[in-house]
């Protein structure tokens, strides 16, 4: 049994509650497909208190082309798909993964990024489900989700108010649905979070909200968006900061994830005032205020410039030609990332079969109205 054990969750009956907030170790892809290692850190964040554990089912073809950049790692210049590739794990790890998690207490959440993953995630019976941000605009990843009708949380970052509407009309309907709040950048700087957009976004549209935090500090976003009402509290979890794992430089150890866990249950306990007045004490008043920022759901500003790019959008598989009819096989709904051209949104996806093309498109570019 782990310390947080009186603060357990009742997933079945939708109890999402500032008060009794679910937190979330995300262990991502750090365990780099060692099921010894994935229990090792399943077991850590269960003692460090977490209620939940979640794990990422990478295939790198349903995310992004092969040309779409390089990036820079320790031992060089690698291209992204690359990257992604040594992240694909053996689909057995997940079901394996999945059991002991739960016989540790613990829920077991996972993110899907396309619908190949999806269908192999569903057939190891989630009871709920995490959507990425880049994937919040993806209709066809959130149409097949919504069909399942099991609890969803969706990440929001890197998102105007429209695109969560979007998303929201998708989901809301079918799923319980919990919307987090997030500042896709690594580390994102504390007064990015806007942390008092968390109570406008729950009015807006009408669920549960959270904060799927990639800040550096362990407790200050943690605690102050309970204190703003978030029910759901979701970090990075590490064994330690020098692992190789590809978030583990921004992930919480065990010792600073238990630190959170208890700010976390304090600020729940807590008025909110009081919350915000001790972290204004501690951390500056003025400090607190900027993390609190205006409450307008505005892109953060060290996410703007990824606008577009780590979302998706539809790009050519391979090299089309001028005066091809386009074939289904011919193209997906991809993340742009770094050297690409974004072309156009998701939900078009179905209307381009059939169309001839206007333009010449290399593999792995955008395919934009005027192309078609």
């Amino acid at each position: 049994m782990n310390e947080n054990e009186t603060f357990l969750f009742d997933l079945e009956s939708s109890s999402y509650n500032p008060k009794n907030p679910l937190i979330i170790a995300e262990l991502g892809t750090s365990h780099n497909a060692d099921i010894i290692k994935a229990r090792e850190m399943t077991e850590a964040a269960a003692e460090a208190g977490a209620q939940c554990v979640k794990f990422q089912m990478v295939f790198a073809d349903e995310i992004l082309h092969p040309n779409t950049g390089e990036v820079p790692l320790p031992g060089g210049r690698i291209r992204l798909y690359d990257r992604f590739k040594a992240l694909e794990t053996p689909v057995e790890f997940y079901a394996e993964i999945k059991e002991y998690a739960e016989s540790r207490g613990l829920l077991f959440l996972c993110t899907p990024f396309g619908l190949k993953s999806a269908s192999i995630l569903r057939q190891i019976h989630p009871k709920f489900v995490k959507i990425a941000s880049p994937e919040l605009n993806f209709t066809g990843l959130l149409e097949e989700i919504a069909r399942w009708k099991l609890p969803v949380l969706l990440s929001s970052g890197v998102s105007r108010l429209g695109d969560i509407e979007d998303a929201v009309s998708i989901l809301k309907s079918e799923t319980n649905l919990c919307l987090l709040h997030c500042v896709t950048s690594y580390p994102a700087p504390e007064t990015d979070y806007n942390l008092r957009v968390l109570p406008n976004l729950s009015a807006i549209f009408g669920v549960p909200v959270g904060v799927s935090d990639h800040s550096a500090d362990p407790c200050l976003i943690p605690a102050l968006a309970v204190s703003m009402g978030a029910a759901v509290i979701e970090k990075h979890f590490c064994l330690s900061r020098t692992d190789p794992g590809l978030d583990d430089p921004i992930a919480l150890p065990p010792q600073d994830f238990s630190q959170m866990v208890k700010a976390v249950r304090a600020a729940a306990e807590a008025v909110p005032r009081e919350t915000i007045a001790r972290y204004s004490r501690e951390r500056t008043e003025e400090l607190v205020l900027r993390i609190l920022g205006s409450g307008v759901k505005e892109l953060a500003p060290s996410e703007k410039a990824n606008y577009s790019l780590t979302n998706r959008s539809i790009h050519a598989l391979r090299d089309i030609q001028k005066g091809e009819i386009l074939k289904r096989s011919d193209y997906a709904v991809l993340r742009t990332e770094k050297i690409l051209h974004p072309g156009l949104e998701p939900r078009w996806e179905k209307a381009l079969e059939g169309r001839t093309m206007r333009n010449f498109i290399p593999a792995g570019e955008g395919i934009r109205f005027e192309d078609i």
